[in-house]
């Protein structure tokens, strides 16, 4: 799932020096990570936490994977992030976190799921993961270089423009590929699984949204080639991740970076491929009617490959505008395996800092999506079939997910920031008997 992105925050150019100065790393060489002096050793740390509740709606029915009307959920979590530079381009990472709570009805009834603070395994009490560990060696292709500043899992000082940069441990695939800097990280920006990635996009992951495997990315000059193989769980949306390549995806991404005047934007396209034990819902409904019972893809699950492509770009408009937008498209005939259950999926959406009305570190977004599966995802459902996150035991009456997003951040302090999240979906689950479902949140988030 999405939780955890790492990657620094970028929402409008006019903000970024601000925004970065609050994950600047508590060291000695804080001041030398803006000059262009390279760190060796960085420590950070986040906390983030999230209440979010829906109120009622239309629920005539329920399944195993429903969405359930009125309630509250909440969830906490506190990283740290260690790194340190043992040679010249190389960075050392890991990331302990402590994590607690649970997303509405345990994060099932919604393919565009309304939290990606929440896991897909919750807990009442606080418990430890070791979320990454990994290693990056960057390669110079040139002499030119340009400034880094230090943010969370990235020390600061300088790197070469045009690079090989290895990435390899445990990470979050969405740490790499299908980035987008208005639409990223829930921590800081939006929280809808299909709007910080494209929902279509079935990456490998475990049950709390991070890999093993490797990423190597090419940068020169506006383009960027990024290629990546990672680890499936064992079984899908499964605690415990493949070993050895036994289950894997591969990813491929291309890059290109632009301006229209001055105003800086990119476009990214991205394909991946899995392998692994996949069920065929043409499968599993033969065997369901064979047998009277409900459509099972755990019955028919053999090796198969599941392919899926996305678009992902980003422009900045004025220095205080921002715009996005993505589509997605998977094979809607064999299940999802680790993400959500998405075959095709659009998103559009904008930031706007404050600085109009007196609050130019404030952040209003807006992200619109459209969610939608096969049919014979669609009769799958219907047969009483459940899947990453919806099933509602029937489907007499399919609809795509529609889902807006409308948030506004606060800069309360230096380092410290409040947001305010409401979410409408349309036909949570696919079904037109549900819904809608209006939901509202409070996120606070500190980082140093």
């Amino acid at each position: 799932m999405p939780k955890g992105v790492a990657v620094p925050y970028f929402p409008i150019a006019a903000l970024g020096s601000v925004l970065l100065l609050t994950t600047s790393p508590v060291t000695a060489q804080t001041s030398g990570a803006r000059t262009g002096d390279p760190q060796t050793f960085a420590l950070h740390g986040q906390a983030t936490f999230v209440v979010q509740g829906v109120g009622g709606f239309a629920s005539p029915y329920s399944g195993p994977n429903s969405l359930t009307p009125r309630q509250v959920q909440e969830t906490a979590d506190v990283t740290a992030y260690l790194g340190v530079a043992p040679w010249q381009g190389a960075e050392v990472w890991a990331n302990p976190e402590i994590d607690q709570g649970f997303g509405l009805s345990n994060t099932l009834g919604a393919a565009g799921f309304p939290s990606a603070e929440a896991y897909k395994v919750g807990k009442s009490a606080p418990y430890f993961r070791l979320q990454r560990v990994f290693f990056r060696q960057t390669i110079a292709l040139g002499s030119e270089r340009e400034a880094v500043l230090a943010s969370s899992n990235q020390l600061g000082g300088a790197r070469p423009i045009d690079r090989l940069v290895l990435t390899v441990g445990k990470i979050g695939v969405g740490d790499v590929f299908d980035t987008n800097r208005y639409a990223h990280d829930p921590r800081a920006d939006f929280l809808n699984w299909s709007v910080v990635d494209a929902g279509s996009f079935d990456y490998a992951a475990d049950a709390w949204g991070y890999s093993t495997g490797a990423a190597l990315e090419a940068y020169r000059g506006p383009w960027t080639i990024r290629v990546g193989a990672f680890n499936l769980s064992r079984v899908p949306n499964g605690e415990t991740l493949e070993r050895g390549f036994g289950q894997y995806q591969i990813d491929g991404e291309v890059e290109h970076r632009h301006s229209f005047g001055k105003r800086a934007g990119t476009v990214r396209l991205g394909v991946f491929r899995n392998r692994g034990q996949f069920g065929r819902f043409g499968d599993a409904l033969a065997l369901g009617a064979a047998s009277a019972a409900p459509a099972d893809t755990a019955l028919v699950r053999g090796r198969r490959t599941r392919v899926g492509a996305y678009a992902n770009a980003e422009q900045e408009l004025t220095d205080t505008l921002g715009i996005f937008g993505r589509l997605g498209w998977s094979d809607g005939g064999i299940e999802p395996y680790d993400f959500t259950d998405i075959d095709r999926t659009a998103q559009v959406g904008a930031v706007l800092a404050g600085k109009g009305w007196g609050r130019s570190t404030d952040r209003v977004g807006l992200a619109l999506v459209v969610n939608g599966i096969s049919a014979a995802h669609q009769r799958y459902l219907a047969a009483g079939g459940i899947g990453v996150l919806v099933g509602d035991a029937r489907l007499p009456d399919a609809g795509s997910e529609q889902i807006a997003e409308l948030y506004y951040d606060v800069h309360v302090l230096l380092g410290i920031d409040a947001t305010l999240d409401a979410q409408h979906i349309a036909n949570p689950g696919y079904n037109r008997d549900r819904g809608p479902a209006n939901i509202a949140a409070l996120r606070l988030h500190g980082a140093f």
